[in-house]
């Protein structure tokens, strides 16, 4: 049986590695060279940039925990043909500049973009930190975009980019490579939510109404989003060969027996994910390389014998290529 490895970088919660701009992707690179990967969206965006590649399942948060879970299975597909949502609230200006970007990654890379929808009403995004440090928000009109949605799967859409709008985010330390992204969780929300209700994969990337590129210096962890006032193109490579969703376990799909192991930070572990891991014995791996705002470490969930603390992400990917499961 084909054994695929799952990488997790948790959206918003300030990790060393992956918090930032895409500046997980040159892990997710190394570790794809080991085994096929599965990894969400966090781990390889990066605004115009993606690190994405052949050997990589572009999974988000929802769907990975319903295939840990056991749950859903998911159907390795290429070319997949993706639909785009945007809010409404997005300004004429921006809009088209994102209707450009679509333009120009259908002809460079040839995603098969079908078209997209306008919502018919505006979603009414919201975000801020919460008192944990983490990034969260609201989203005051979820329906909308799930209106919006289902429109573009009815057309033959496999996979959906979403796009809303977002007021600007206040001054933090974000640009200097530091601190939490403020608009990161509300991005985790907003795909849960469609992929949970539409199952099918789903990405979400924001517009804001600044599309001005400033010329200040910032942390090369966050440059990819400073060159550019589109991040679509990132979504759109992800999404062009996601694997599809389906409920069950099904002949010729990937379920959760397929999984080597979960490489995860090692104080990010109070996820779902973590324990229907355990519980369905797919070995975890804390890397104390890898450091959140959080501090759900093995011992704050008395795991303490279930999960493997390891110091790098060299070191899981040596247990990748031994074949071995534990060290």
């Amino acid at each position: 049986m084909k054994k695929y490895a799952m990488m997790i970088v948790p959206t918003g919660v300030g990790a060393e590695h992956g918090g930032y701009a895409g500046d997980a992707s040159p892990i997710a690179r190394k570790l794809s060279k080991a085994a096929p990967l599965i990894v969400n969206p966090n781990v390889v965006n990066a605004a115009v940039f993606s690190g994405i590649n052949e050997n990589m399942l572009y999974v988000e948060g929802w769907s990975m925990s319903g295939f840990v879970r056991g749950g859903i299975s998911l159907l390795p597909h290429k070319n997949n043909k993706i639909g785009i949502i945007f809010d409404r609230a997005i300004p004429e200006n921006v809009l088209n500049i994102h209707i450009n970007t679509m333009n120009a990654v259908k002809t460079v890379y040839d995603v098969d973009i079908i078209g997209y929808e306008i919502t018919q009403e505006c979603a009414g995004v919201e975000f801020f930190t919460s008192g944990s440090g983490i990034s969260t928000g609201t989203v005051k009109n979820p329906e909308t975009l799930l209106k919006a949605g289902k429109k573009l799967l009815e057309k033959g859409a496999d996979a959906l980019a979403v796009v809303a709008f977002f007021e600007e985010p206040g001054e933090d330390d974000y640009e200097n490579g530091a601190g939490v992204d403020i608009v990161g969780g509300i991005e985790g929300v907003i795909s849960h939510y469609l992929s949970k209700n539409l199952m099918c994969p789903c990405a979400h990337a924001p517009a804001f109404a600044d599309v001005e590129i400033k010329g200040d210096i910032v942390s090369p962890k966050v440059s990819a989003e400073y060159i550019t006032p589109t991040f679509l193109p990132c979504i759109l490579l992800g999404l062009q060969n996601a694997p599809l969703i389906r409920k069950g376990v099904q002949e010729g799909c990937l379920t959760y027996k397929n999984l080597h192991s979960i490489v995860m930070p090692c104080d990010s572990l109070g996820s779902a994910v973590v324990f229907d891991a355990v519980k369905n014995g797919i070995p975890v791996y804390a890397v104390r390389e890898n450091k959140t705002v959080l501090e759900i470490t093995r011992g704050a969930i008395n795991l303490q014998n279930d999960i493997i603390e390891i110091d790098t992400y060299d070191e899981y990917i040596k247990i990748l290529q031994s074949g071995e499961e534990y060290v």
